[in-house]
């Protein structure tokens, strides 16, 4: 249906738009161009609740033959900035009228928001406003979805997502992660919830690096105050990299498919009994093995400080940790964590100096009073310490360092090792 429509879409928006809209039953359909528009909804579930908190709303579109149009061919139907402005308008109302009707009184109704609709778009977008007054949908129950891309006028984007917030809706940042996003959007829009793209999971499935880098991402939006959603589970697998990444919800395939039958949506239960039944059976709470190095190494440090309390030189006295297959070097701090003398590397550590790191090498004078390894070890003398695997700065390889603090004349010293967290082949790990 070709719509006639003003230069610049003002009150009373409502009034062109519900002409537009159709009812058979509880369901709501939309006339657009001559095309049929309808509601799916995709649910998203809280791994943590194992249950449906909210859905997402996505639009589907019928030409006249009765043939699927994408949404990416329908939202370039629009030939100016005043229709693309409707057709967003209307989705959103079909969605809300839509959801208004259905059984499900308490989750959230994700919607999403098209930056360049946002920023040119009224300020206030008191359209929104009177559209929840019009079909009484709490906001609390509105996610506004803002897809991650960039924009002309952030300063417009910040004000206005700030007047959704103060309307009372959630806000999210949605694709995070994919092509141009970073946390700079993150810091200026203080979003409720970041949906995470699903190409982060993908990665995440085929590398173990990526995977490590997935949990870090979830770690520092969970620092910044955001929720954290992982779209795109299609397999059991990247189900449970989401759980291990420690997602707070998820949606995918795997789940649930969208759906245009709005009847059913109470009954799309997912196992989340079973999943985190295997999620644990592959992470059982074992002896931290950190812990068993320890043991391990608790009679030689002890050995090597008492040598070093009786005159000896750091060679002499470290020998027998210098002679362990998986110890890379030793090293020697004061009690300000400044090094003392320079860096006694092994035979092991030897073979794993990569000669594109040379100038990171020498660390006589170094100060490691920043790590906690040497902290740690300086506010509990005579209690061996040991760290979770990080990337060594002097090499940049993946150790672990153990650290004991001991008293020198009328000083305190600290004796530190680093251990490989991944040592050679030949190399004999302790038990």
């Amino acid at each position: 249906m070709q719509q006639s429509l003003p230069e610049n879409l003002t009150a009373p928006e409502l009034d062109v738009l519900s002409p537009m809209l159709h009812r058979n039953g509880n369901i709501w359909t939309a006339d657009f161009r001559g095309l049929i528009l309808s509601t799916a909804l995709q649910p998203i579930y809280s791994i943590s609740h194992k249950r449906t908190v909210g859905y997402e709303a996505l639009i589907r579109a019928l030409d006249p033959d009765n043939a699927n149009v994408l949404p990416i061919h329908l939202f370039e139907v629009p030939t100016s900035h005043a229709e693309a402005l409707l057709l967003d308008r209307l989705c959103r109302y079909l969605h809300i009228q839509n959801y208004s009707a259905a059984e499900d009184q308490l989750n959230w109704l994700f919607l999403n928001v098209s930056p360049r609709v946002v920023t040119n778009g009224s300020q206030t977008d008191s359209f929104f406003g009177e559209l929840l007054e019009k079909t009484r949908l709490p906001p609390h129950r509105i996610v506004i979805e803002i897809v991650e891309q960039p924009t002309d006028d952030a300063e417009r984007l910040r004000e206005t997502v700030a007047y959704y917030r103060q309307l009372g809706c959630l806000t999210a940042i949605d694709d995070f992660g994919a092509g141009h996003s970073n946390f700079e959007r993150i810091w200026n829009l203080s979003p409720d919830i970041v949906k995470l793209d699903r190409k982060l999971l993908t990665r995440a499935t085929e590398d173990h690096k990526a995977r490590q880098i997935l949990n870090g991402i979830v770690s520092l939006l969970h620092q910044s105050g955001c929720l954290v959603l992982l779209e795109g589970v299609e397999t059991s697998d990247q189900a449970m990299i989401a759980i291990d990444a420690g997602v707070d919800f998820v949606q995918g395939f795997y789940f649930c498919r969208p759906s245009t039958d709005l009847t059913t949506l109470c009954n799309a239960p997912t196992d989340f009994d079973r999943l985190l039944r295997e999620y644990k059976a592959c992470h059982q709470i074992t002896r931290d093995p950190t812990r068993q190095l320890v043991d391990f190494f608790q009679r030689d440090f002890h050995l090597a400080t008492e040598q070093l309390q009786s005159g000896a030189t750091m060679a002499r006295a470290c020998s027998t940790l210098l002679n362990h297959p998986t110890v890379s070097r030793c090293y020697l701090a004061d009690d300000k964590g400044v090094q003392i003398e320079d860096t006694l590397i092994s035979d092991t550590g030897t073979r794993s100096l990569d000669p594109r790191f040379k100038p990171l090498e020498s660390t006589s004078k170094a100060d490691w009073y920043r790590q906690q390894y040497l902290r740690q070890a300086l506010a509990h003398p005579g209690n061996l310490h040991v760290t979770a695997p990080y990337l060594c700065v002097t090499g940049a390889y993946m150790c672990v360092t153990l650290s004991l603090c001991f008293t020198y004349g009328s000083e305190l010293r600290v004796l530190c090792c680093d251990i490989l967290a991944n040592p050679p082949a030949t190399s004999v790990n302790p038990d």
